[in-house]
């Protein structure tokens, strides 16, 4: 089953289009757990155990794990090792070097830490990425158009008579052979979002950006999910995650996630009858 295929049996199976970020900052982790790695890890646990079932994926961006030092990495597999195995997971790593390092890298993160799927910057090129595209089964997100307002100083630009970022989209499309190829594309461009839609109907999108940033969920399920109302990740993390910093602080990201996951099943009815 290539990762394309695995992502809509969860999906379907979950209902579920929700992806949620654990990204423990620990400047905001709930008071009476404290700010230690293993804070972080019960933190990480008592949102798992009350979501699974509200989700189809959880991506844990791995700059929060490595500001632990020596015990976040420890950190980062025992969240992996707590997840249902039907969920998947996203090693929110950013990787994007020459070809052995990049095997190294994909070795990690596939191989030691088991991650269904990372996020990788094409900037280097074909050689940069194939390593990770021989893991058939795990997904490779390539950065396509991010969701921060810097996204405009390169992605946009023009090269020829499209932008950069559409570049990395065909060249994505071109990549796909194992079907394991998806894009990273921000909630807060809309338009563009339609577009690269467009341009590859059925492949993943991993869409972050919603909530603080602004995207605006409607417009993000309408454009973002293939014809039968699939395929599209959408992220929410900080404004699920920080629900509260009290002791029923599982409770609240529970009522956090149920909301923006029932919101999503709300518009994807409404616009492909999902």
């Amino acid at each position: 089953m290539s990762f394309a295929e695995a992502l809509r049996s969860v999906q379907q199976e979950q209902n579920s289009l929700l992806c949620i970020g654990l990204d423990p900052d620990t400047d905001r982790l709930p008071t009476h757990l404290g700010t230690t790695p293993q804070a972080v890890l019960e933190f990480n646990k008592r949102i798992i155990e009350s979501t699974s079932d509200l989700v189809c994926a959880y991506k844990l961006n791995l700059a929060f794990y490595e500001v632990l030092g020596d015990e976040g990495w420890s950190v980062v597999r025992k969240t992996v090792e707590a997840v249902p195995s039907h969920v998947l997971t996203i090693g929110d790593a950013k990787r994007g070097d020459i070809g052995n390092t990049a095997e190294r890298s994909a070795l990690a993160l596939f191989g030691d830490l088991k991650f269904s799927a990372v996020t990788v910057n094409p900037y280097m090129g074909f050689d940069s990425v194939e390593p990770y595209l021989k893991y058939r089964e795990r997904g490779v997100f390539l950065l396509a158009l991010t969701s921060n307002p810097g996204s405009r100083d390169f992605q946009r630009l023009k090269t020829g008579l499209v932008p950069l970022y559409e570049r990395i989209v065909r060249a994505a499309r071109k990549w796909n052979e194992g079907g394991n190829v998806g894009l990273v594309v921000g909630a807060t461009h809309p338009r563009e979002l339609k577009r690269v839609r467009k341009l590859v109907p059925t492949m993943p999108l991993l869409i972050p950006g919603i909530g603080p940033q602004g995207g605006d969920l409607r417009q993000v399920v309408r454009y973002g999910c293939d014809r039968k109302g699939f395929s599209a990740l959408i992220n929410a993390g900080r404004s699920v995650i920080f629900a509260s910093r009290e002791k029923d602080f599982a409770s609240a990201v529970r009522r956090e996630a149920l909301m923006v996951r029932d919101e999503i099943r709300m518009i994807q009815a409404e616009a492909f009858g999902a």
